[in-house]
């Protein structure tokens, strides 16, 4: 799942990505503008066969850049996927973020998508669900670390002044969610590596995500509850209580559950193979439709490795 990284976080990748196995290569960011407001700018990586009008696009958390996302890329489109990761504008509310996501949807002529979201980007992923119901734009949704009420993190009283705040009082916050225990090595690349993307965002873009990730706002259940839910969380020291983690599993009664035993904020770093097999096993229930998120030439191959990993899964669990 993805290369190794002998030397540590650091050479995970720098300015520029690894080259992917899927069609094409990447190297920076695609910027986008959707908005009147010149400044709001879209990155995301696209790749994969572009043939493919149905992708997986991954949203992060807070700390996250489009690249946290790079292990899932090289994995999904080395097995026939398209995928796209995201980073967001700045937006300072849920509905200014679900309008600009639309167009961005619209302008890469997209009319239904699978979505990924880590933490908030989770939460903004059902939001946007919910803020399309009535001409559905998602497809299937998997919620990886996610929440669906922003008072868990009692800060919906604060909510307006992250705006005013300087940048490293806005990453001392959210530094202050990153496990501080003792981690497994692969888990401890993990931290460092967002700790180093953290260090990327500016200002405007770290307020904007904690306004968004604490202003007051729930997710309203009967609005999406025809789609698809994959809930991924993990047993192990994570920013969510149990009770977030039950309150989403009342909310998807339906939802199929992906159990990881260890991965702190962060497994779709640091337990990179699990969390791509579980997203194989989700995007499998769409494969020959108009829905597919993969090349139709790729299925068979990539079905066969998805029985396999299973099955290891399995044995691992018992």
């Amino acid at each position: 799942a993805g290369p190794s990284h002998p030397h540590g976080p650091r050479s995970y990748w720098r300015e520029e990505p690894p080259r992917g196995r899927g069609k094409g290569t990447w190297g920076r960011p695609r910027q986008i503008i959707v908005d009147d407001d010149d400044s709001k700018i879209w990155s995301l990586y696209d790749a994969g066969p572009r043939n493919i009008r149905c992708p997986l696009i991954f949203l992060p958390p807070v700390s996250g850049t489009a690249d946290v996302f790079f292990r899932q890329i090289l994995a999904l489109t080395g097995w026939g996927y398209r995928v796209i990761a995201l980073q967001y504008p700045v937006y300072w509310d849920h509905l200014e973020f679900c309008d600009g996501f639309r167009k961005l949807l619209d302008h890469l002529q997209l009319d239904k998508v699978h979505l990924f979201g880590a933490s908030l980007g989770g939460f903004l992923a059902q939001k946007f669900a919910e803020y399309t119901h009535k001409s559905p734009r998602v497809h299937s949704l998997i919620l990886c670390n996610s929440f669906s009420d922003t008072s868990i993190f009692n800060q919906t009283w604060t909510a307006n002044s992250f705006w005013l705040m300087p940048s490293f009082m806005l990453k001392k916050i959210v530094l202050g969610n990153f496990s501080s225990g003792p981690v497994d090595p692969m888990m401890a690349d993990a931290i460092d590596f967002m700790v180093d993307r953290l260090e990327s965002l500016g200002q405007s873009e770290l307020a904007s995500r904690l306004t968004l990730n604490c202003q007051n706002s729930y997710v309203e259940p009967h609005k999406i509850r025809d789609i698809p839910v994959t809930i991924m969380d993990v047993f192990d020291q994570s920013a969510l209580s149990t009770e977030a983690k039950e309150e989403m599993y009342k909310l998807y009664p339906n939802a199929r559950r992906a159990h990881l035993k260890t991965g702190g904020n962060f497994p779709y770093l640091c337990r990179s193979a699990e969390v791509n097999l579980y997203v194989q096993i989700h995007l499998l229930q769409f494969h020959g439709t108009k829905y597919a998120a993969i090349d139709p030439s790729m299925v068979s191959a990539e079905e066969l490795e998805v029985q396999k990993g299973s099955l290891s899964l399995s044995q691992e669990e018992q």
